[in-house]
């Protein structure tokens, strides 16, 4: 079993896959997919992780003419959104793609900056022959990076999508770093240079990022003790 890790952008001849709705608003943000389904009548559905404003994010679903129905929940700046859209778009030829070549995904989907707007990467498994057919398969306009080929470890790729795109950087840095070696090579201050924000802002990004791991590490001694 092989898995691909890809980001994937597209130029203007071509509906944005990522609802617009939360790309016009600096209060609230797409953070990733959870799923994609779908339905009747060339409409999806999504489960969306959003964050910032969740009272913002419900007015501009509610004033969106492609949001037929939604609903959300959540807790302080984090929320999950369901949303039925009007028209499937760019995601129905990218969803036929993985049906046709027999390959899946391992959700999320994750919202990225991309040099000129914003993508999507995601992590998908399946054969070697069948992951290369679908890279062919894209539509013109349709750019694919690749960041990850290799036979699929479905702990660590799960716990490597719990990640935040923000959090992600902030934990690349401090491997390349050194920062997790014994003595360590580097400290929050200069991670917090090098990503120009401050150094209490990366102590809560690795606080968060460590708590992720240790959590699955738990779940994972629990289902073996079970």
């Amino acid at each position: 079993m092989r898995a691909a890790t890809v980001t994937l952008s597209w130029d203007h001849s071509h509906e944005n896959p990522i609802p617009d709705v939360f790309g016009t608003d600096d209060t609230v943000s797409l953070e990733s997919i959870r799923y994609v389904n779908p339905i009747h009548d060339g409409r999806y559905v999504e489960l969306l992780d959003l964050r910032g404003d969740l009272e913002r994010a419900r007015t501009l679903l509610e004033d969106s003419s492609e949001a037929i129905e939604y609903d959300l929940v959540g807790d302080d700046d984090r929320g999950v959104a369901y949303v039925q859209w009007r028209t499937i778009g760019l995601v129905g030829d990218l969803l036929s793609i993985l049906d046709q070549r027999e390959i899946v995904v391992d959700w999320p989907i994750t919202a990225v900056e991309t040099e000129t707007d914003r993508g999507l990467e995601l992590t998908v498994v399946g054969t070697s022959w069948a992951i290369e057919q679908a890279a062919t398969d894209l539509p013109d306009g349709v750019t694919l990076e690749l960041h990850r080929l290799g036979s699929y470890r479905p702990q660590a790729d799960q716990q490597f999508a719990t990640l935040t795109e923000r959090q992600r950087a902030v934990f690349e840095l401090a491997l390349a770093e050194g920062y997790y070696e014994v003595p360590r090579e580097t400290t929050q201050r200069d991670l917090a240079d090098q990503l120009d924000c401050a150094t209490g802002t990366v102590a809560e990004h690795l606080q968060r990022i460590e708590s992720a791991f240790a959590s699955a590490y738990a779940a994972s001694i629990q289902s073996q003790d079970h």
